[in-house]
């Protein structure tokens, strides 16, 4: 376990807990090696075969419900190998290139794969109708990937899952699968919460009758990852890890839930565990992506603790290691958290000097919505440092993102990073006096990005666009509106270091002493001991005096 995770989880009081791995480390993908040996839970799913292949295919599937999907594949692959007549083994292998909730959409690669795996399975003689069900259901997804749209294929695969959970009203992974398809079509900007809350109450009915199920335990925490439906996952996210104490991404997934509720010494503790966990889980002879990502939330919750030393040291580990799996996921964790790191604490040069991280030969174009993360940190640092050539440049490099991804069709990351491309723009219009502008830009941006629900990739905005506004308001002494501003922040984000100290400085300006001191209570009391440097502790940023 790397020093920083340890210390991070040690000074926390919590145990410090590593994966108890039978067989070592996991072999590259798509060999035929047994995977380590440690509980997933609990799946059953009969399939034409020996009882040796239905053990084999339920440990896939276990792995696919936790989205550990290279690992899931590996099993796949390998039964497939074992049992070239088990149709589900290329079920399962067309799946594992299939993930609804991850950021990225399937490459050509992956499609091709998916549908030669389906081909196979629907080859296979003396198929089940449950099987050819399910098989079909997958294929309604992988059916004309290279002409039709990647959304009507989504909604294609929700109608056939749907089918396949009426017509097998008792199959618990029909009705899981039919829930994660239903969230996987959930509208980005639909506050309604419609199809979590549908997702959520399957998930609690099947919960009863399988307690330990995989799927159960995970799709419960993506249907309630929400700041209003946030409550309702806790015991789904405090039974996880103990259904699969080894597993990188069951170690992660209850976090969050505890990131939308500000528990951050739980944030850093999992994330911690689920790191050390995903080291010794590579994907193939990569790093998987599991632990940046773990990474980029115990990092932003050690920001939140103000915690900078810890976070540091955590970062710096991370660069240390080489040849990450390259994915969507994995980049936006080594972009974010250097970003964070810069801009959570006012490090506003440091952010100027930011640089999409060189690690090996990541292939970073394929990520603009990574990618701009490094451009936004860099134009917002200079524009509040009134560097207007650096700030234009990165305005520039945003909108080159916005219109990359406008063209691939990724929407919801075409509007987000839109949104942040308006708050350099409106926190440039600042530095040149123009504050009836900046406000506009600001508050536009602010409404832009409260309209879309946060990405499961990501533990919180970079620097949430209205927070920014209400650090605007604040520095034109416009306390009252900062105020709303900031608990505006704090309903979608509780929590938040900068929105409490920036709270309760609006709060001291007015003359509610009362309440900026309950802000400052709420701001000590998440972690303990802050480092002494901590910006909400520095005059003239936000300053917590008493009445």
């Amino acid at each position: 376990m790397n020093n920083a995770i340890r210390v991070a989880m040690l000074a926390l009081g919590t145990a410090v807990v590593s994966p108890c791995l039978a067989h070592g480390p996991v072999e590259p993908e798509h060999t035929s090696t047994t995977v380590a040996d440690t509980s997933l839970g609990t799946v059953h799913f009969p399939i034409t075969g020996t009882d040796d292949h239905r053990e084999r295919f339920e440990r896939g599937l276990a792995y696919l419900h936790h989205m550990m999907y290279a690992l899931a594949e590996m099993e796949f692959t390998a039964l497939s190998a074992a049992a070239p007549d088990c149709a589900m083994a290329y079920w399962g292998i067309a799946m594992s290139r299939f993930h609804p909730l991850w950021v990225g959409r399937p490459s050509d690669a992956d499609y091709a794969v998916g549908e030669a795996a389906l081909e196979k399975a629907r080859a296979v003689p003396g198929l089940s109708e449950r099987e050819r069900a399910y098989i079909e259901a997958a294929s309604a997804f992988y059916g004309d990937w290279a002409t039709l749209d990647y959304e009507s294929r989504l909604a294609r695969w929700e109608t056939r899952q749907k089918s396949v959970h009426e017509r097998y009203p008792d199959d618990l992974d029909a009705a899981t699968l039919y829930a994660l398809a239903h969230l996987a079509t959930a509208p980005k900007d639909d506050h309604s919460l419609g199809h979590q809350k549908a997702a959520g109450a399957l998930l609690e009915h099947v919960f009863q009758h399988a307690p330990t199920h995989p799927g159960v335990l995970h799709y419960t925490i993506h249907a309630y990852d929400s700041a209003q439906l946030a409550p309702r996952a806790i015991s789904a996210a405090r039974a996880y890890d103990k259904v699969a104490p080894a597993v990188p991404h069951a170690l992660h997934m209850p976090t969050h839930i505890f990131v939308r509720l500000g528990l951050w010494p739980d944030v850093i503790h999992w994330n911690a565990r689920s790191a050390s966990a995903a080291l010794a889980f590579p994907a193939g002879s990569s790093i998987s992506h599991h632990y940046p990502h773990a990474l980029d939330y115990l990092v932003y919750a050690s920001l939140q603790c103000g915690q900078e030393g810890r976070a540091r040291a955590v970062m710096d580990e991370m660069f240390a290691h080489g040849g990450f799996q390259q994915t969507a996921v994995a980049a936006y964790g080594l972009a974010a958290i250097p970003a964070r790191l810069a801009l959570e604490r006012g490090h506003w040069q440091q952010a100027v000097a930011l640089k999409v991280p060189q690690v090996g030969d990541f292939p970073w174009e394929k990520f603009p919505q990574a990618e701009a993360i490094t451009w936004f940190a860099r134009g917002l640092g200079a524009a509040r440092q009134g560097n207007s050539s650096t700030a234009q440049q990165a305005i520039v490099e945003l909108d080159v993102r916005v219109a990359r991804l406008q063209s691939a069709g990724e929407d919801y990351w075409a509007r987000l990073v839109g949104a942040e491309r308006r708050a350099v723009a409106a926190w440039l219009a600042m530095s040149a006096g123009d504050t009836r502008q900046a406000l506009a830009m600001m508050s536009e941006a602010a409404d832009a990005e409260d309209a879309l629900e946060k990405h499961p990739v990501t533990p919180g905005a970079v620097m949430p666009a209205r927070e920014l506004y209400a650090d605007m308001l604040l520095r034109l002494e416009r306390p009252g509106a900062a105020l709303e501003a900031y608990e505006r922040s704090l309903a979608s984000a509780p929590n938040r270091r900068n929105s409490l100290a920036g709270a309760a400085e609006a709060a001291q300006r007015m003359g509610l002493h009362e309440v900026a001191a309950r802000y400052a209570r709420q701001m000590e009391a998440q972690c303990g001991e802050a480092d002494a440097a901590h910006p909400a502790h520095a005059p003239g940023r936000v300053r917590l005096a008493g009445p």
